[in-house]
């Protein structure tokens, strides 16, 4: 039986390693721990892993809101996991704690090469929004 529970600074490193074995994922400088981490912090309740039944982590999904809208990162499920409905029950309890700190709408964003991701994204009912360009700046 997979168990579904928020996701915590414990995580990171078996996160950290799905994320790096999964297809399509970008990594960068704000995935290192101290940032993961902060992010959980000022997100709390809203990040969720799936265990699997061996102990080990099937998936993952970061979760944040800026307080209008909510934004999915990082969802990622196991290889020798997927098509189990992993991904859809995380990213169903991210939405519905988005929902209940009252935020209507979530945004994502996929590499434009990563077809599977498209493809799941698509599959359980999100919109692609080709007429919004994201454009992003150093601080």
């Amino acid at each position: 039986m997979m168990i579904y529970r928020e996701m915590t600074k414990e995580d990171y490193d078996a996160a950290y390693g799905l994320w790096e074995n999964t297809e399509g994922m970008g990594l960068s400088a704000a995935d290192s721990r101290g940032e993961i981490v902060r992010f959980l912090e000022r997100n709390r309740g809203l990040s969720h892993v799936c265990i699997a039944t061996d102990g080990g982590l099937a998936g993952t999904a970061l979760c944040g809101h800026d307080g209008r809208r909510g934004f999915l990162y990082h969802v990622a499920v196991d290889g020798q996991h997927r098509g189990k409905g992993i991904g859809r029950g995380l990213v169903t309890r991210c939405l519905d704690r988005l929902r209940a700190e009252g935020i209507a709408k979530c945004h994502l964003m996929v590499i434009g090469s990563n077809a599977d991701g498209q493809q799941f994204w698509s599959g359980i009912g999100w919109e692609l929004r080709d007429s919004i360009l994201l454009y992003s700046h150093s601080t």
